[in-house]
């Protein structure tokens, strides 16, 4: 790994136009098309495609394409990971979710970043002659038993603690607690998950 990759994951302005970096994502944006052309009947041929989109992985896995991911071995899925479709992962920083977490349609985890004044964000001449700009990124982590529901967003460097459920089309900037419903742009917490939720609870 080289030294402007190491920049990247550790979240320090990084040239994202370099020969490795290239490779990383060009393999990844095969495997993805690859493995939208699988169906659900396709396991074997699936299977070997996530071992080697996400090294990091817990048994269990299921993606329903399509989805993009900028790299996919910077991120870490825990066992039973389900992801509905259109699942977005940038990757530019590491994202790491939990066990049993399930993602409805639309979920995008963001951890890339552009800088705000447009004197740094414009591309520019590299050393190489090449133009290309200045990124950076924040962390995700998102904890065990969690659903993001669809069209819900994680910003870069936030953390989802155990057994969130996040509401459908939630834009989440900040921390969230463990056990907490949260809904609304930018995503606020409603109030606790306690077993007063049990469906038994309720009457059919």
């Amino acid at each position: 790994m080289d030294e402007n990759t190491k920049k990247m994951l550790s979240g320090q302005p990084y040239c994202p136009d370099t020969a490795e970096l290239h490779q990383f994502s060009q393999m990844a944006h095969r495997l993805c098309r690859d493995y939208t052309l699988t169906t659900d009947d396709d396991t074997i041929e699936r299977a070997a495609l996530v071992d080697r989109l996400f090294p990091h992985h817990g048994d269990g896995v299921y993606l329903q394409g399509p989805f993009f991911v900028d790299y996919g071995r910077f991120t870490t899925l825990g066992k039973n990971f389900y992801a509905n479709a259109n699942l977005t992962i940038l990757d530019t920083c590491p994202v790491k979710v939990g066990d049993n977490v399930m993602c409805g349609p639309n979920v995008s985890l963001v951890t890339a970043m552009h800088p705000l004044r447009y004197q740094q964000r414009n591309l520019r001449q590299q050393a190489d002659g090449r133009m290309s700009d200045y990124e950076y990124g924040k962390p995700i982590t998102i904890g065990d038993n969690c659903w993001l529901a669809t069209n819900v967003t994680v910003c870069p460097g936030v953390a989802i603690g155990d057994g969130c459920v996040i509401g459908a089309g939630a834009v989440v900037t900040k921390d969230v607690p463990a056990n907490s419903l949260v809904m609304g742009v930018p995503a606020k917490i409603v109030r606790p998950i306690t077993a007063a939720d049990n469906l038994d609870n309720f009457p059919y």
